[in-house]
């Protein structure tokens, strides 16, 4: 039979042993209407700007995968861009406010970034080369993917004076836009796609290393889009406006938005990294208790809240999410266990009509989807890829009162017909067989008729049970690039859909029900 035989062979015994064992859930979905809407392309990753001596807790975790040492023309890095078709890229992050563009009259030097006393996070300003920037785009058009890029906002301000003439971290004066205007008006000439532009980094509320003021970021930001629409005029697509990229203060956010005014920013981007410093010894526990994971959707709801009342026409995105902070942790950030963080909160940000999810990051750090050192997809890689190729924009309220350690969301198919799930059990020894009931019975499901299309599942799960393994089995096979550096095929198992969907302990599976009758995704 094969070794791939036995595996699948285990796993099917394993589901049919435990499932006289296994707790009974019933999850209810609702299929009448959609409860929110994300973009086409929800899932998001991030390049950042630092470079190997960015070093916490001493460890000094990104390597070369900062923008300006980072192989670009690295073969699993590119089929991993490309196995998603069109993955969205945030290129920015905290030295973003330090970079300098070559290109028009405005710079004159083109310094290398290096550690310096005194520099925003420790690192003096830096430059990004033309030839830098072809490269970049090469890598962009190559795979398809939807670029957004992070402008310095700090440009032609006046810096706060340091301590202990000044305590506070506040730049005043107004954007100097003509290093921007310069990169822009190269970028439209070579014919580059961008698909949106982004004004600083984390310098909205209280600010981390530097910080605005809401009305003045919010001219500043006007500025940028005036800008965008001068160098542009009438070519098409014309980049869309980001900002504030940085955590969410609603005082801040509801003050910038009411001084921007209509139709100034396009997405309203926020930070999360709700799992605390990344040498927390706790972070495992964390990643797998609901009640801790739950706290941040009070955030999500607020943003929601901030848009409704006072920028209906943006929408919420979150452009930079690393779980774990200061480069996540060591021990879990690449590891299955970090996916019960990431795949909830793509399900929980997502029914707040978030858009799209920034992770941090592609690859730096110890929270990259891909490795730092030999680009290997890391477990959360394959959990985005298939959230991306299964569950549609149309997200479904689903519900379910039996533990809280078991999470189901619900979307439109990707591919019609039909209804995608995923569900996350982080119970370390529970079994749940899953029944999937239609809301108000106005459609019986598969499972409750005879026959009908056969249910596609996706089981996954750690090597050797091991949660803080970074291998990673689908239906019971190590995931493991193809001999071409190619992103392995992902078959689901086909099964009776009158069955339970029979889920194992410290597992996430994706299910896809096409015979789910849901007005809302026909």
């Amino acid at each position: 039979m094969g070794l791939k035989g036995t595996m699948v062979g285990v796993l099917l015994f394993c589901a049919w042993f435990f499932e006289g064992f296994a707790e009974d859930v019933k999850v209810t979905v609702g299929g009448v209407t959609s409860i929110a809407e994300t973009d086409d392309n929800f899932i998001c990753a991030t390049i950042d700007w630092w470079p190997a001596d960015k070093c916490d807790y001493n460890q000094c975790p990104w390597g070369l995968a900062g923008i300006f040492n980072l192989d670009l023309q690295n073969i699993i890095l590119v089929n991993a861009i490309k196995a998603f078709d069109n993955l969205r890229i945030r290129m920015g992050g905290s030295l973003q406010d330090q970079i300098l563009y070559q290109i028009g009259y405005a710079i004159h030097d083109c310094p290398q970034i290096k550690k310096v006393e005194g520099g925003l996070f420790g690192f003096s300003e830096g430059c990004l080369t033309m030839q830098k920037w072809d490269e970049v785009n090469k890598l962009i058009n190559q795979t398809g993917a939807l670029f957004t890029f992070g402008l310095n906002a700090l440009i032609g301000k006046n810096k706060p004076e340091p301590p202990p003439k000044g305590d506070n971290i506040t730049w005043t004066g107004d954007w100097d836009s003509q290093n921007a205007r310069d990169l822009i008006e190269y970028t439209l000439s070579k014919g580059y796609k961008i698909d949106s532009y982004e004004l600083g980094n984390e310098l909205c509320g209280s600010g981390v290393s530097a910080r605005l003021d809401a009305k003045q970021y919010a001219k500043d930001l006007v500025k940028l889009r005036q800008t965008v629409k001068d160098v542009y005029q009438k070519a098409r697509p014309m980049p869309k406006i980001m900002g504030p990229a940085g955590f969410y203060d609603k005082e801040w956010f509801d003050a910038f938005l009411e001084a921007a005014g209509p139709h100034a920013v396009d997405g309203l981007t926020h930070h999360t990294y709700n799992l605390g410093p990344g040498v927390d010894p706790t972070l495992i526990n964390k990643v797998q208790d609901p009640y801790f994971l739950s706290q941040i959707a009070q955030t999500y709801k607020d943003i929601s809240d901030s848009i409704r009342l006072f920028g209906p026409w943006a929408s919420a995105w979150i452009g930079e999410a690393g779980g774990a902070y200061n480069s996540g942790g060591k021990d879990v950030s690449h590891t299955f266990a970090d996916g019960f963080w990431y795949l909830d909160q793509l399900g929980m940000s997502a029914t707040f009509n978030h858009k799209v999810f920034c992770r941090q990051s592609l690859i730096g750090g110890n929270y990259g989807l891909l490795d730092t050192t030999s680009f290997i997809p890391n477990p959360d890689y394959y959990g985005a890829l298939l959230w991306h190729r299964l569950m549609g924009k149309r997200v479904l309220a689903t519900s379910q009162n039996d533990s809280p350690y078991l999470r189901v969301y619900s979307h439109c198919a990707k591919q019609k017909p039909g209804i995608s799930m995923l569900i996350i059990n982080m119970s370390n020894s529970t079994w749940f067989q899953i029944q999937v009931q239609n809301d108000m019975n106005l459609h019986p499901t598969a499972s409750e008729s005879n026959g009908g299309q056969e249910r596609e599942e996706y089981h996954l799960t750690p090597q050797n049970g091991d949660i803080q393994s970074d291998k990673l089995l689908l239906n019971g096979n190590l995931l493991s690039l193809t001999e071409a550096s190619d992103i392995p095929e992902m078959k689901p198992r086909l099964v009776d859909p009158s069955s339970a969907i029979v889920v194992a302990p410290d597992s996430f599976v994706f299910a896809t029900l096409r015979d789910f009758k849901a007005p809302t995704c026909m």
